[in-house]
């Protein structure tokens, strides 16, 4: 029997309307408690104007958040030959220096054998929606390509607005996990191809989330960071984080700032600051303790180690990576080290490497080996008794499956706090938060609601079931997610299942964790206080 459900390929540039509307009961069902359909929020519909500006053809939800839509037949050639035009530079040698083999490899081949779409948390937690397989979206680029680049015969596309408009929006439901290249038996990865679309709309049509872009990448390099903190207003944030300090230790710490020749030069991500200052406070009690040559920078972007670029535009990317290396060149420091980020370790240990020659190769590491070291040298006097509740820890994709960095943060967890459990899956098998690639920081429009109700779910079932022996609310449970935009995402998803104010769950760095377990402080570093 035909299901009439199901939505083929050539619908992305037929079918009238919404290609799918999500509802409440299509999700994946979440476990005990949240097993009560009382304690899950209903679904809101698009505003009916939002339609003339923005796309809700593809599932109702708007991650791109700028008026794009042509109105006119001249404006909609327009934009198609715009398209072809980027599609055939991002498949030349000559327009794609970072990730162009990798890119025409996964166009070249798919089996379409599926595995990859149950690796896939959005497909399986939206009901398996077939949009959201990882296939589709490839599959339509790939046959993009094939039809009107390489002219072969017998393709079944049609390229026109709607497409590009749907395909547009469909890069936007793609985290950029890269779960789904672990379970291709050919490796194909489909989350460069929505990747590279990305880039494709915002390099050659200027196209792209205000929150990535706009108030992003273009915000951070023209007054320091992401977060509009200017020089001068991140140095009032160091002596805000040294009085927190003065209160939590009992004394005074003076953080160092723009120390010529220091060992370190380490760089947080500046939503740190603004949101979780006890995270970068805890690094200067840890460092501080531990002897270490360190330093932060108060240049412009050199207190900010967010690199938006990665998610989005290689050009961005590369004139943040940039300044991060002029800010070290001019310090002379040996290396640098990023903080708990998940995307800026892997735009500045990874990604970057494309770019970086002869002198500007400084060395970069992420904080969690150090950090590790540091806990592991006995320089800090630990009871870890201190942190006698249950922790589970949340992998960041960009730190875990792309990065490579697995151990070293479950070393410190075994040695400081005796709850620790792991989520299942867990390490490289992990699930994202379902903020990656962005999503966390896209606030506008209703695309928030879809990031909570489809990318989020499954890690949200993850720590339920980690914690299921101890969901009573009397006891404070803990989630360490090492990454700035994972706890944002987190933030986000305990508020929408009110799970703090319910059942004592909460969310922190790993730093606090280290700082929470010296013997050293009166009081507990980690606030268990339901605000």
């Amino acid at each position: 029997m035909k299901d009439e459900r199901a939505v083929r390929i050539r619908d992305i540039s037929k079918r009238e309307g919404r290609l799918i509307k999500i509802s409440l009961s299509d999700l994946m069902p979440l476990p005990s408690p949240y097993d009560k359909p009382e304690l899950e929020p209903p679904l809101t519909e698009p505003k009916l104007d939002w339609s003339s500006n923005y796309v809700t053809e593809l599932d109702g939800y708007v991650a791109i958040d700028i008026p794009w839509k042509p109105r006119s037949k001249e404006e909609e050639e327009k934009l198609v030959k715009r398209f072809l035009e980027g599609l055939r530079k991002l498949t030349s040698r000559e327009g794609n220096w970072t990730f162009l083999q990798p890119l025409l490899l996964s166009l070249d081949y798919c089996a379409k054998c599926q595995n990859c779409a149950e690796a896939c948390p959005i497909y399986v937690a939206s009901g398996r929606k077939d949009i959201y397989r990882p296939t589709y979206r490839s599959e339509v680029l790939r046959r993009i390509y094939d039809k009107y680049i390489l002219k072969k015969p017998g393709v079944n596309v049609e390229l026109n607005a709607l497409t590009i408009l749907r395909l547009g929006e469909l890069a936007y439901r793609c985290t950029l996990c890269r779960r789904c290249v672990q379970a291709c038996p050919l490796g194909i990865d489909n989350g460069l191809i929505a990747h590279e679309i990305r880039k494709l709309l915002s390099m050659e049509m200027g196209i792209a989330p205000t929150a990535l872009h706009e108030r992003g990448t273009v915000l951070q390099l023209k007054v320091g960071s992401s977060t509009g903190m200017n020089p001068k207003a991140f140095i009032n944030m160091v002596e805000f984080m040294e009085d927190l300090i003065r209160e939590k230790l009992g004394r005074r710490i003076k953080i160092p700032v723009d120390e010529k020749g220091a060992d370190v030069l380490l760089i947080h991500n500046a939503g740190e600051y603004i949101s979780w200052p006890e995270n970068p406070a805890a690094y200067a009690i840890i460092l501080e303790e531990a002897g270490v040559s360190w330093t932060l920078s108060s240049e412009l972007v050199g207190y900010d180690a967010v690199n938006y670029g990665v998610w989005y535009d290689d050009a961005q990317l590369a004139r943040i990576a940039m300044k991060h290396i002029e800010v070290a060149r001019k310090l002379e420091v040996k290396r640098i080290v990023i903080g708990e980020c998940g995307h800026a370790t892997k735009a500045l240990l990874v990604v970057a490497d494309r770019l970086l020659k002869d002198d500007y190769r400084i060395p970069r590491e992420s904080v969690l080996p150090m950090l590790r070291d540091i806990v592991k040298s006995g320089k800090l006097n630990l009871d870890p008794g201190r942190n006698n509740f249950p922790v589970t820890l949340h992998d960041p994709c960009n730190i875990v499956r792309l990065t490579g960095i697995v151990e070293p943060q479950r070393e410190v967890l075994r040695r400081i706090a005796p709850m620790f459990r792991e989520m299942e899956p867990h390490g490289v098998y992990n699930y994202c938060c379902g903020g990656g690639s962005g999503f966390a920081i896209m606030t506008s429009l209703n695309f928030p609601e879809w990031r909570i109700k489809v990318a989020s779910r499954m890690k949200f079932r993850q720590i339920l079931e980690a914690f299921r022996d101890t969901i009573d609310p009397s006891i404070p449970k803990y989630v360490c997610a090492p990454c700035s935009n994972c706890k944002g995402e987190l933030r986000d998803l305990l508020t929408h299942y009110r799970a703090t104010e319910l059942y004592n769950i909460h969310y922190g760095g790993l730093a606090e964790l280290v700082v929470n377990a010296m013997v050293d402080l009166k009081e507990p570093y980690v606030d268990f206080t339901v605000q």
